[in-house]
């Protein structure tokens, strides 16, 4: 049986901890084909980014498409868009390619460093999130998006009823960034909702965790899975990835993307 295809349209992380190189990791170690259009290059480690460089929308638009037009997707992945145009034209790619979207709204490197435009969360909100298959906003991604406080699970799911009544098809909404001993995300469809619930992780080695949870959903998808089994999986997979973290660099180290192989 062939793999099922996932095509990753996101920024290139040279550390290697988040970005496509986490996605390429997460998929592969799930079972599936990974391949990339590369929308940024960025030069950066576990203590931040250092150097950012957008990558022509035009380009961006050939690799997918060469992707899309021999190997084929079952479903895509996005991450790190940056601009307006960039957003513009994945929201293209995405109607082309007519497959599940997983969308990460990425906006802030763990470090802290801006990775999408001001003037781009506009696009963000009227073009990808009515897109997704599945968006996965962590709590300052949903507060931007909607213009609500996030700071309690229940802030969470008022901002992810907003954000389902945008045309989302489902919410992960993610909890990492809500005060708390116990870790809650909370995955929101119109029929209802899931939570995934386990103690937190004290630990510095977190870098890449959103990439890994969005790009582990839609191997799933890709997969045939069910909403709610892709995002148990993932859910999982990330929580071992972090147990499993080689302790690498001096800041936000990466996770152990490959804990299955020493299982």
């Amino acid at each position: 049986m062939a793999q099922a295809r996932v095509l990753i349209i996101a920024g290139s992380d040279s550390g290697g901890g988040a970005g496509v190189q986490a996605d390429i990791k997460t998929v592969t170690m799930l079972g599936g084909y990974a391949a990339t259009a590369i929308t940024a290059i960025t030069a950066q480690n576990t203590q931040g980014v250092r150097e950012i460089l957008e990558l022509p929308a035009n380009l961006v638009t050939a690799q997918a498409r060469a992707m899309l037009d021999d190997i084929g997707a079952d479903a895509i992945k996005t991450g790190m868009l940056g601009s307006v145009l960039m957003v513009e034209t994945v929201a293209r790619l995405l109607d082309e390619a007519s497959v599940p979207a997983v969308i990460d709204p990425v906006m802030v490197a763990k470090g802290g460093a801006p990775l999408l435009e001001d003037k781009a969360l506009a696009a963000v909100r009227g073009l990808l999130v009515s897109r997704a298959a599945l968006l996965t906003p962590n709590a300052p991604e949903a507060a931007a998006l909607t213009g609500l406080a996030c700071q309690t699970t229940d802030d969470l799911r008022r901002a992810g009823d907003v954000l389902l009544g945008m045309g989302a098809g489902a919410v992960l909404m993610k909890g990492g960034h809500i005060a708390g001993p116990r870790l809650i995300d909370i995955l929101m469809t119109p029929a209802g909702e899931t939570m995934f619930e386990g103690e937190r992780i004290e630990t510095r080695h977190t870098h890449g965790t959103g990439c890994t949870l969005a790009s582990a959903c839609a191997v799933g998808l890709a997969q045939g899975l069910t909403l709610q089994d892709s995002v148990g999986r993932a859910w999982d997979y990330v929580a071992r990835a972090i147990r499993a973290a080689p302790g690498l660099g001096a800041g936000h180290g990466p996770l152990g993307h490959g804990w299955p192989l020493t299982r």
